[in-house]
């Protein structure tokens, strides 16, 4: 039973797809270990999402204490050295209390910063940023997966290409300093969290379930205000070629909002954007995560299952 691996005081770490109960888990954990949950997931750490990312809120946040959850603005530059830097002085913050801390998402490119390491890649010159902007904007978001074909073939082969916050950082990386990310990555230091001084737990599930369960939650974040959502942000700086505004979900909803889209069709592709993700994701963790032990939901309980 997972309760077994849990008898130590080492960091939990809880990765898995979207809508796979994550959550859940790292609330029972939390309450029967003296923990608390530390974010990682890219897109709950923005204010202005909440609904669409599905964040924490009411009971969820009653259970337990929960930290770095919708923090930064939208329109704040954040990457993967930013959160480990901010996630290393909450791990020190949350021990120095006596609690264990769970750290929880489904953004693998964080757990492999954790667990691997993380080049200081030098900050990238906001001038860059803009062209990279102003790139996706005229050539479309997928410029970037293409260029970094043709000039940096290394990080390419390694990278999520379907993924543009992804492929455009990379694109930014090799222009801002003529070294490309993967070359960059092969000059990783130590991590914080090696693997072995974590209990480390990828949630699996049946595919059918999860995709049910997808569709049924985005249903349930239209009702629960989705729309007001993402009318707030529009008013706010949305732009879509932010990594901010890469909530799936609001690109159609606001394309129903702007009435160019019926919100029935929206939905619908809304849903299919969140299924084709989770895939994703479980593809991720199964060829990047073979060492995490794999958890799902058997008869009311967890158990390792893998």
């Amino acid at each position: 039973m997972l309760s077994r691996v849990l008898q130590n005081d080492l960091p939990v770490l809880i990765a898995g797809p979207t809508a796979s109960g994550k959550s859940a888990l790292g609330i029972e954990i939390a309450q029967k270990f003296r923990g608390c949950i530390i974010n990682a997931d890219a897109l709950q750490v923005y204010s202005d999402w909440q609904i669409l990312t599905a964040r924490p809120m009411g009971d969820e946040l009653d259970a337990c204490p929960h930290f770095m959850y919708g923090h930064v603005g939208l329109a704040q530059d954040y990457s993967v050295g930013h959160w480990l830097r901010e996630v290393s002085a909450q791990i020190d913050a949350v021990k120095s209390n006596g609690l264990r801390p769970i750290i929880l998402g489904g953004t693998g490119l964080y757990f492999m910063a954790l667990t691997m390491g993380l080049t200081n890649i030098p900050d990238i010159p906001a001038e860059i940023r803009a062209e990279a902007n102003a790139l996706g904007a005229d050539k479309g978001l997928d410029v970037f997966a293409r260029e970094l074909r043709k000039l940096d073939p290394a990080t390419h082969s390694k990278i999520d290409t379907l993924n543009p916050a992804r492929t455009q950082r990379a694109w930014e990386v090799l222009r801002a300093t003529g070294k490309g990310l993967a070359q960059w990555q092969d000059e990783t230091p130590p991590p914080l969290l090696p693997l072995d001084q974590t209990v480390a737990l990828n949630l699996v599930s049946n595919k059918d379930w999860l995709n049910a369960r997808i569709d049924q939650r985005f249903d349930m974040m239209v009702d629960m205000g989705a729309l007001d959502e993402c009318r707030a942000v529009m008013n706010n700086g949305w732009d879509e070629a932010l990594p901010s505004c890469q909530a799936i979900g609001a690109k159609e909803l606001i394309a129903h909002i702007n009435g160019d889209m019926e919100l029935v069709t929206a939905i619908d592709l809304a849903k299919t954007q969140t299924r084709q993700y989770a895939k994703r994701q479980r593809t991720w963790f199964r060829s990047k995560m073979k060492d995490w032990q794999q958890v799902q939901r058997v008869n009311d309980e967890w158990a390792i299952t893998g």
